[in-house]
């Protein structure tokens, strides 16, 4: 397809933003994937070159985490299991519909992601160490929690994305008692494993557009860096106001292109 390189000028700096937001909160996806239907990609198209850029940018945020010890892999392993089983049938799903549907689909889900991501916050949940996850829980009912949490919530990225690393978060934090820094570094390698679930099936369903992807990626990459090697706590105040704004702008130009 044509590539407009005025609108890649937009892309890009959006791209960077959404790298940024996710290696911190979550819902870096709630910028970047309304950037690329902004340029004018087809929706199943965006989705697919999306998930590129987001999964290379999420690889070096999970290193990052990986390397502060904030993973906790009793909990993200079962997780990762069950997010690539979801993700794929996701984006399976994602791939039958319609780009008429698929895009009234996501005109509906993004306002609503958004509402729940800039509504919730999971940083002001109570702390508690790393040992209390397995301990107040019990090792096989933390395994199926962590599993069906992993499956549900990378069925929804598979399918759509947004706000992926908010929820792992939230429900991470709500149900299986984690503190915020572990609930964030075990939510990156879950949603990295759920990144790569669904690029596959789109990279085999030829939806990828690599010489858009490729480049963001590279912006991405230092988003999630930059992002990830801040202070947690302080990052949320500053980031929703400018991802509400930038949904604002980015939805209007959706709904004007289904008019």
């Amino acid at each position: 397809m044509n590539i407009n390189y005025v609108n890649l000028l937009i892309l890009y700096p959006l791209v960077f933003l959404a790298g940024f937001v996710d290696s911190i909160a979550g819902g870096g996806g709630l910028i970047s994937l309304p950037a690329y239907l902004f340029i004018g990609l087809p929706s199943h198209n965006a989705l697919a070159t999306n998930k590129l850029s987001s999964t290379i940018g999420t690889i070096f945020s999970t290193l990052r985490y990986a390397k502060g010890r904030a993973i906790v892999y009793s909990v993200g392993v079962p997780s990762v299991v069950g997010s690539l089983i979801g993700s794929h049938l996701g984006a399976r799903l994602a791939l039958v519909l319609s780009d008429n549907i698929l895009k009234v689909v996501l005109a509906i889900l993004i306002p609503v992601a958004a509402i729940i991501v800039l509504i919730t916050n999971p940083r002001k949940s109570k702390e508690n160490s790393v040992e209390d996850t397995g301990s107040s829980y019990g090792i096989t009912k933390t395994i199926l929690v962590a599993t069906a949490i992993g499956f549900t919530i990378g069925m929804y990225d598979g399918f759509f994305g947004p706000g992926t690393g908010t929820f792992l978060i939230i429900l991470y934090v709500s149900l299986l008692n984690m503190d915020h820094v572990s609930a964030s570094g075990t939510a990156k390698v879950v949603n990295l494993a759920s990144n790569i679930g669904a690029l596959v099936t789109f990279i085999f369903g030829n939806k990828v557009l690599y010489s858009i992807g490729l480049p963001a990626a590279a912006f991405g990459i230092v988003g999630n860096w930059l992002g990830s090697g801040l202070a947690l706590k302080k990052g949320a105040k500053v980031i929703k106001p400018v991802m509400l704004g930038v949904l604002v702008l980015l939805f209007i130009k959706i709904l004007s292109d289904m008019v």
